[in-house]
């Protein structure tokens, strides 16, 4: 079946709703397009080659027929980091690694229901692999979540983590390197007009003083963010953000931050004198990704500094005029500390894992069954002495989402409605701490999306794969 057959196929799944000519898409019949446009979402998810590429094309294409535009917060940080954008709000980057269209129909649900607009849509180069969801598929999914959902307006799809690993850096630096700049290609032609760049792995902590420890970080973090600058569309500023130092680590300093920082905005000047530089730094503050999970199959408690957080965020703002820190593995933490990345003035908290431990206690107890029967063959290795069986599922079940990808979007229609309202409760808790109401309000002060049109061979070249990713952060 060649494009144009395979194209009025996949629109006739919308009912007449559609109509794409020449590169323009034409919205017939909102509702009914609203209704079934999450069988094109489907295609977009779960088929292969020449229908998977188009399915995608069509969704990207419609949405922005319907003021749905994959934008960049760049300027909303900004305006935080110079004053006219309050700090009385954090924005929640939601790392959706499962049933993607539906956890996002959640997400727009209840942004809708409270006016807000600072939200992040994200996905890290490690959760690519164990989902198997490429940039394209990722966006896409969220797209037509919005589609479906009549939600309109800036939408922010971020690269998270695009992290350079230490191992295969160690080996080939050059091909590693590629390896990262690929992945920003392919980003931004999905959509990914956010891009955490994270080479934070070769912070060199034996090196004697601070400035030493961050060359390695600063020179390559500017390096990317240069290459970005070059790949970002014409009349988009993609918003990039660093790192200082790996989730899980000690706790970061000033000296490190200032460190990093001041390293990059030279190294940057270097290789590209005039280039705008970072909107946000990720710190550490006591927190790792997943969380720690006891014998019981409880997740330890752990101690956030807080003041770290405040203290490093006001540096970024007044002293750098960026937008502040960023909160990684905040997912497990306990509910009241929720409420305090407001009140210590968080930028942005990523938050992941929780979403999937809520989907996995909502699906039906055969499948479930069934994914930890596949996690037992092909994680036996992961199976340490003493490990109990809840430790042991708690660390390896995200490996088990990309090959029952087809078996948890086709889930029968009671289940999946359980656990969407499952997310929507959690979504709209998170939202409330986070102060997002009424966020809606700064989004259009701030941001002015520019649309860039979809380019079909974009979307059916040949699909990109992930290596190994177990040395990546999530």
């Amino acid at each position: 079946m060649n494009t144009k057959e395979t194209m009025e196929e996949l629109l006739s799944l919308l009912d007449g709703s559609l109509t794409v000519n020449d590169g323009r898409a034409e919205v017939k019949d909102a509702a009914k397009l609203r209704t079934n446009v999450h069988k094109l979402a489907e295609v977009a998810a779960l088929e292969s080659g020449l229908g998977k590429g188009i399915a995608q094309y069509l969704i990207r294409l419609t949405a922005q027929t319907l003021g749905i535009i994959p934008a960049s917060i760049h300027a909303l940080y900004i305006g935080r980091g110079s004053g006219k954008v309050p700090v009385n709000f954090s924005v929640p980057a939601l790392n959706l690694r499962a049933m993607t269209f539906d956890s996002a129909r959640a997400v727009f649900r209840v942004a809708q229901e409270i006016d807000a607009g600072a939200f992040i849509f994200e996905i890290a180069r490690s959760e690519m692999g164990y989902t198997d969801q490429r940039p394209a598929e990722f966006a896409s999914s969220v797209l037509a979540a919005a589609i479906a959902e009549g939600f309109s307006g800036p939408v922010f799809i971020q690269g998270d983590h695009f992290q350079v690993s230490a191992k295969r850096f160690a080996s080939t630096p050059e091909t590693e390197l590629q390896a990262v700049k690929d992945l920003i290609i392919e980003a931004i032609k999905a959509g990914f007009f956010n891009i955490d760049v994270d080479t934070s792995t070769l912070v060199d902590l034996s090196k004697t003083t601070i400035p030493e420890q961050q060359t390695l970080n600063c020179d390559l973090s500017a390096t990317l963010s240069a290459f970005i600058r070059e790949q970002q569309p014409t009349g988009v500023t993609i918003s990039v953000g660093g790192e200082i130092g790996e989730v899980g680590g000690h706790n970061s300093t000033e000296p490190e931050l200032r460190a990093y920082v001041d390293g990059f905005n030279a190294a940057l000047r270097q290789k590209a004198p005039g280039a705008i530089g970072l909107s946000k730094i990720s710190i550490q503050t006591g927190t790792s990704h997943g969380g720690v999970v006891l014998p019981d199959g409880t997740i330890a408690k752990v101690s956030v500094d807080f003041d770290t957080l405040r203290n490093l965020s006001r540096v970024v703002r007044h002293d750098y005029g960026m937008g502040g820190t960023v909160q990684h593995g905040a997912s497990t933490l306990p509910e009241d500390a929720f409420g305090k990345f407001v009140e210590y003035e968080a930028c942005e908290v990523h938050l992941a894992t929780n979403f999937m431990n809520i989907l996995y206690d909502h699906l039906p107890a055969g499948l479930r069954a069934e994914m930890y029967a596949f996690l037992d063959v092909k994680d036996a290795a992961e199976r340490k002495p003493g490990m109990t069986d809840e430790q042991f599922y708690y660390k390896t079940r995200k490996n088990a989402l990309g090959p029952f990808k087809n078996q948890l979007w086709r889930m029968d229609e009671a289940h999946k409605t359980e656990i969407s309202n499952a997310w929507e409760a959690q979504f709209r808790k998170l939202f409330h701490l986070f102060s997002q109401k009424g966020t809606r309000a700064y989004v259009e002060r701030t941001i002015q999306p520019v649309v860039v049109p979809p380019q079909l061979k974009d979307y059916i070249g040949e699909a990109a794969t992930e290596g190994e990713v177990s040395d990546l952060a999530d």
